[in-house]
């Protein structure tokens, strides 16, 4: 290639030393499952329990919110961010929740002789896309003349070292926004966020930049979120107004509890999330599949 890449300045512009992730407190800037309610990690750790796992692995962890929640459940937590690398092994419940989305992959434009070519910073067509990259698309991501894609070969790879590490007995799940081969939006998903609100995906570390994930090229099983959280017992029904008069308190709680639950299950929101999750080990398959797909 002969310029940089959109890939690269997303990365810059993340990680780099003057990237948004140096400077900003992510939460600041958006809301994720773990943000929404307690219930999310209340979820994970029924999850740890049902495939006996004592440790759960954050990889991602930002600001730790989720380890609060599960360590107040006795678990024993270990962080890990994207700068840290990971161990040799992992054990137990391996968590990348909303990680996946933010690992900066290459943009593509197919021309209008249906020729995919690299997208450069300033989203401007140049060379050809090949190799490993272009095999990628043909397989995940085929399109038409005009169409823009996001090849998630980097994706696969951080996915892959996850799975690649995980010790018999243990099951890791990736939890992202994110698509299949079947509906692939045909001018990708590349968006900033600021503030809490949506805007471009400006390249200057001014703003988080994401992209939503190519699930199915992941490898292992999917899930919807609202699946696996009703599985693991997170559910929306509101209390009975019988309680209301008899237990005002627990009514008001469990009426807050309710809505936080419906944030989480929403399928046009946190609930059309996918779950994908490995297991290492036939035992570790069956606990697992019995969690998230009761």
């Amino acid at each position: 290639m002969t310029s940089a890449t959109f890939r690269t300045a997303w990365y810059d512009a993340l990680y780099g030393p003057d990237g948004f992730y140096r400077r900003e407190r992510p939460a600041a800037h958006f809301r994720t499952s773990v943000h929404a309610s307690p219930l999310f990690g209340q979820a994970i750790a029924r999850l740890a329990r049902a495939v006996e796992a004592d440790q759960v692995v954050d990889i991602g962890a930002g600001s730790g919110e989720l380890g609060t929640v599960l360590r107040t459940e006795g678990l024993s937590v270990v962080e890990i961010e994207l700068d840290d690398g990971l161990p040799s092994s992992l054990t137990g419940l391996v968590i990348a929740n909303e990680w996946l989305d933010n690992i900066p992959c290459e943009l593509v434009e197919l021309d209008e002789d249906g020729v995919p070519r690299y997208l450069a910073a300033d989203l401007t067509p140049r060379d050809v896309v090949d190799g490993h990259d272009l095999a990628w698309l043909q397989r995940w991501w085929p399109g038409d003349p005009g169409d823009r894609a996001e090849i998630g070969r980097t994706r696969d790879e951080a996915w892959a070292s996850v799975v690649d590490r995980l010790a018999d007995g243990g099951v890791a799940v990736a939890i992202d926004y994110g698509h299949l081969r079947s509906g692939r939006p045909p001018y990708g998903t590349v968006t900033g966020f600021r503030a809490g609100r949506e805007c471009d995906p400006v390249l200057d570390g001014s703003c988080d930049v994401t992209a939503h994930v190519a699930l199915d090229s992941l490898g292992g099983s999917i899930v919807l979120q609202r699946d696996a959280l009703r599985a693991l017992g997170v559910s929306a029904a509101r209390p009975s107004l019988e309680l209301a008069q008899t237990e005002p308190l627990r009514y008001v709680a469990e009426l807050s509890s309710a809505g936080e639950a419906a944030e989480l299950l929403d399928p046009s929101g946190l609930g059309g999330f996918g779950w994908v999750w490995t297991a290492a080990g036939a035992d570790a398959v069956r606990r697992a599949s019995r969690a998230l797909l009761a």
